[in-house]
């Protein structure tokens, strides 16, 4: 799976509810760039809600394509993104773009890479970008030993551990609850 610097998104499912937030800084290079960036997206009306890290025009092309999917069956989160990972490996131009994807629903919690992953994880946790393993580990502590967090609670917690630790993360979050 490819490595993306510079961001951290996070989903996690916990007590019948998904949150999935992300830091607002975008770098470039060693340079802090912008500190608001909104990596966070609510497509099919706010059923299904996006996070991105890696090359941002990169993952809008994503985006626009992954929308296209979900249309074209009809909402279908799974089969939309195993469809999209499909081309995102296959056609020459999509497989060059630097960015991953981590899409919910009210049920479901899937990572999207360029080399046609489309990854559920068992735990009901998802982080993608340089602070994903910070954040994953906060979060697989809290689901543990705070169980009467709500999702959303968790994540945003998650997230702030993971600023604290990773440069290129800041605590600038949006995170969005589905249930």
């Amino acid at each position: 799976m490819t490595k993306i610097k510079s961001t951290t998104v996070l989903a996690v499912k916990h007590n019948g509810s998904i949150s999935i937030g992300a830091d607002g800084q975008a770098t470039m290079g060693n340079t802090v760039a912008k500190s608001n960036v909104k990596k966070i997206r609510k497509l099919q009306d706010g059923k299904i809600v996006t996070g991105f890290a890696g090359s941002t025009a990169d993952a809008f092309t994503l985006l626009e394509r992954f929308d296209e999917k979900l249309n074209s069956y009809g909402g279908n989160m799974k089969r939309a993104a195993i469809e999209l990972a499909k081309d995102w490996r296959m056609d020459r131009y999509l497989r060059k773009l630097e960015s991953m994807l981590i899409v919910v629903d009210k049920e479901d919690i899937l990572i999207l890479s360029g080399t046609g992953d489309v990854l559920e994880p068992d735990n009901g946790i998802a982080a993608i970008g340089s602070g994903s393993m910070y954040a994953q580990a906060a979060a697989q502590a809290l689901t543990k030993h705070a169980p009467q967090l709500d999702s959303k609670e968790i994540v945003e917690e998650s997230l702030k551990i993971a600023a604290d630790i990773c440069i290129y993360t800041n605590s600038n979050l949006i995170i969005e609850r589905i249930g």
